[in-house]
């Protein structure tokens, strides 16, 4: 039976797989890029207005979260292309 559902595992899976760069602008700008295991790219960007409020973990952190929150739309998406293929 075709599997029908996109599990943390995973997600985690590819994660484990993914090459992470984060490169600093400006004292106040955090941009990640994950090359995920088949290639293809995210890119993702955190800044805030005062650079003294500008923290890179945070940026990092808030960066990451949107990249694993896309990873999952689009392993729901590609899971999607498979079921509907087979109908």
């Amino acid at each position: 039976m075709m599997k029908n559902t996109i599990t943390q595992e995973d997600i985690n899976s590819i994660l484990e797989r993914t090459h992470w760069t984060v490169e600093e602008f400006h004292g106040k700008c955090t941009v990640v890029v994950a090359k995920l295991p088949n290639g293809f790219i995210l890119t993702e960007s955190s800044a805030c207005v005062d650079p003294a409020n500008y923290d890179v973990k945070i940026g990092i952190e808030c960066c990451k979260e949107r990249i694993v929150n896309k990873i999952w739309e689009l392993e729901g998406y590609r899971l999607q292309c498979i079921i509907s293929k087979q109908k």
